[in-house]
């Protein structure tokens, strides 16, 4: 497996469990969490596809 995808899969759930304790504070409805995650999850197979090229 790529260094870099294990980085960003690390990444991802660190974001996760980041935006779990934002969404506490701001009260962020389910819709608002996968909406957050989706944009996040495409950049960074975004970020990752341009190191590919």
């Amino acid at each position: 497996m790529d260094g870099g995808l294990i980085l960003l899969v690390f990444l991802a759930v660190l974001f996760a469990w980041l935006l779990n304790r934002v969404r506490r504070a701001f009260r962020l409805g389910p819709v608002g969490y996968a909406g957050v995650m989706i944009v996040f999850i495409l950049a960074m197979l975004m970020i990752w596809g341009q190191t590919k090229i």
